[in-house]
């Protein structure tokens, strides 16, 4: 099993402190969340959360995602950095590749690049992006992402996204890009997980829902005869037990983010103390720079 920690706040000498925590402390990977623009009043249902209420309000203090990762990977050295997840539709794909190319770049191959279509319709209309064809247009802009970092010359046909002989140097640190991860519970979101992605990034659940997960992505990615890793992440409670995270590894998971902190609350020795404790109770006697184990096909 590998480990990951949620990172929010606001605060550059806090995050800093949490990111080389962690480090320090075993964890694998950090995972930070993305919006740009929220409404005053959010009237939409938040998609993963039993009542619809949105886990944040309207005066969260949201920093760019990809900068606050740029700005951890100068104060680590060995800890991945990964979005989970950045709404790529919101945004125009050939600068997202170009913008996490050079993260990976710099950070000497720690990126993975979780992606999702987006709930949020006033975000979408603040931003001049549609809203109803967000799902097409991500589809394309994973295509068009692994075309910039691995091909020569770029040539990508698709309605949304045209380019015709173009070059893209340099490419990302790791060969042929950073991993993508696809985020979502829908079935449409788990089918691109599944047969465009490198793996897939969960809400918080049970292990019977796990399990269910588990299953149809394997039995997707089996049934196009897709072989290569494939990482199940899941996110857990801070206080999740040793027995819980078992049975998340015993329906396959391979990754387990624990969600330490939140968007309104600024960050602060109470989010470190639960990181320490969780840290006690699973790692054990990891130490930084763990070797990371391979994902289940």
């Amino acid at each position: 099993m590998l480990y990951g920690t949620r990172i929010y706040g606001a605060d550059p000498g806090l995050l800093i402190r949490k990111a080389r925590t962690a480090e320090e402390l075993g964890f694998e990977s950090l995972w930070r969340g993305d919006h740009l623009l929220l409404p005053a009043a959010i009237a939409e249902r938040y998609p993963h959360a039993a009542g619809g209420r949105p886990p944040f309000s309207a005066d969260a203090p949201v920093l760019d995602v990809l900068t606050v990762l740029a700005f951890l990977a100068q104060a680590t050295s060995s800890i991945r950095l990964a979005t989970g997840v950045l709404v790529l539709p919101l945004r125009e794909p050939v600068a997202v590749a170009r913008a996490v190319g050079t993260l990976d770049v710099l950070s000497r191959g720690r990126i993975t690049l979780g992606v999702g279509a987006g709930w949020l319709k006033e975000e979408f209309a603040f931003c001049g992006q549609d809203f109803p064809t967000r799902n097409d247009r991500l589809d394309e802009a994973i295509a068009l992402l692994r075309a910039l970092w691995a091909q020569a010359e770029i040539h990508h046909d698709g309605p949304a996204y045209p380019i015709a002989a173009a070059r893209f140097e340099p490419k990302p640190a790791q060969p042929g890009g950073p991993p993508i991860v696809g985020g979502g519970e829908s079935q449409r979101a788990l089918r691109r997980a599944a047969l465009m992605c490198d793996g897939w990034y969960g809400h918080l659940a049970d292990d019977a829902t796990a399990a269910q997960r588990v299953a149809h992505l394997r039995g997707l990615r089996r049934s196009h005869g897709l072989t290569a890793p494939f990482e199940i992440t899941v996110r857990v409670a801070p206080e999740a037990t040793r027995d819980e995270i078992a049975r998340l590894a015993d329906v396959g998971v391979d990754r387990v983010v624990a969600e330490i902190g939140s968007f309104d609350e600024p960050m602060g020795l109470a989010d470190l103390e639960a990181m320490e404790r969780f840290a006690d109770c699973h790692l054990g006697s990891r130490t930084p720079g763990h070797e990371r184990q391979a994902p289940v096909a």
